[in-house]
């Protein structure tokens, strides 16, 4: 049996790093011990434990479990087992994963089995399945979140297996084990695994022959790998070409994947230039999109362009500024009631387009300025423009 398989949590208890959720007094864990949890799904990284929780759920409430992908799913499956478990006084578990790939017509399948109780369902994804369901599934269950295992849980863990299989590793590798694993318990299982088989001591290098890259992680110290990234996007902030493009590289060679470091310049081109310089994001859309399709090591040089874009470009926050400020007057209690000629179908709406651009009208019952230029780079553009059409209040 691999040590996957093998070391599979049987009991809430021993699930890794979901406390939010498992703790004794976590309200889903009281309905999991109520049994009167409802139909749920799951969101999270790979190898969280959606799957080991679903089984642990089915064997706690004492339920048949049948797993499925919705890739794979066949109504004509789907309607036999609820065919046979329908005069049942135990019903089912039905586990679906990568749920979000569940067609429409899959999803109006089941909702009279959900409506009715004939079954516990449960779906996973590694994406935010919210979206892909239909309004009808998302009223009929609960969307949880599980978190990947912080570093330190991995660490711990991977220690506990490795003396319980009395294997031999240096402690450099070992700490790569770990991190490089980016919290998915599987992946490190598979790697000590395969390394075990391969080397009677493992080192560093016998696990970087079989992942010669970090699945998420930047170097073998996690301090490093956060602190790397945010050198970078520092350097980048504070225009420094030179000192972005050296850590840049750092994070290359420590195996961070380039589809992190696109994710990250792309937040970077909205948080910290934004107007100033707006084609930036149109960069890093492009550059994202193709270190996805590309990979290394070609995807360095896209890399490499767009963050020597970025530290050259001239650099505002106030889109960021903008947003923040308004969503913290919302969440104090700042709702306005919207001004009647801007609802739906409104008889007194004035159409700007009409007048050469721009009426007047009230659009904020309450008036308040959210938006603050700086007037750098594109935004003295912006400013001068938008000017011209205050002015003609």
């Amino acid at each position: 049996m691999n040590f996957a398989l093998k070391y599979r949590p049987q009991i809430l208890d021993d699930v890794l790093g979901q406390e939010h959720l498992l703790d004794t007094e976590a309200p889903f864990r009281k309905l999991i011990e109520a049994d009167v949890l409802p139909h749920s799904f799951f969101s999270g990284p790979p190898g969280c434990g959606k799957t080991t929780l679903a089984r642990i759920i089915a064997k706690k409430l004492d339920k048949p479990f049948y797993e499925m992908n919705a890739t794979t799913l066949k109504i004509d499956d789907l309607r036999k087992i609820f065919k046979d478990y329908n005069n049942a006084l135990q019903k089912p578990l039905i586990f679906i994963d990568e749920v979000h790939r569940l067609s429409k017509n899959q999803q109006e399948v089941l909702l009279p089995f959900m409506e009715n109780n004939a079954a516990l369902i449960i779906g996973a994804s590694t994406e935010n399945p919210y979206f892909s369901l239909t309004a009808a599934m998302r009223s009929r269950s609960h969307l949880f979140e599980l978190k990947a295992l912080c570093h330190k849980k991995m660490q711990d863990y991977a220690h506990k297996i490795i003396d319980l299989e009395n294997i031999s590793i240096e402690k450099n590798a070992e700490e790569y084990l770990s991190f490089s694993s980016a919290g998915d318990v599987r992946a490190m299982l598979n790697l000590l695994e395969s390394a075990k088989h391969s080397a009677n001591l493992i080192t560093l290098f016998t696990l970087k022959n079989i992942r010669p890259h970090a699945m998420q992680a930047g170097s073998s110290e996690s301090e490093s790998h956060y602190d790397l990234t945010s050198a970078m996007i520092k350097s980048i902030r504070g225009s420094d070409i030179d000192a972005s493009i050296y850590y840049l590289a750092r994070l290359i060679e420590g195996g961070e994947p380039a589809e992190f470091i696109a994710r990250r310049l792309a937040i970077l081109a909205s948080e910290d230039i934004g107007n100033a310089n707006p084609p930036a994001l149109n960069l890093a859309s492009s550059t994202l999109n193709i270190v996805k399709h590309i990979g290394y090591p070609e995807a360095r040089i896209s890399l490499s362009q767009l963050v020597i874009y970025l530290a050259s470009s001239p650099k505002s926050n106030t889109a960021y500024l903008a947003i923040n400020t308004a969503l913290l007057g919302i969440k104090n209690a700042e709702i306005y009631p919207i001004p009647s000629q801007l609802k739906t179908n409104a008889k007194d709406y004035l159409y700007p387009h009409d007048t050469f651009g721009w009426v007047e009208q009230t659009y904020l019952s309450h008036p308040r300025q959210y938006y603050f230029t700086k007037q750098a780079g594109f935004e003295k553009t912006l400013y001068t423009w938008h000017q011209k059409i205050v002015k003609k209040r």
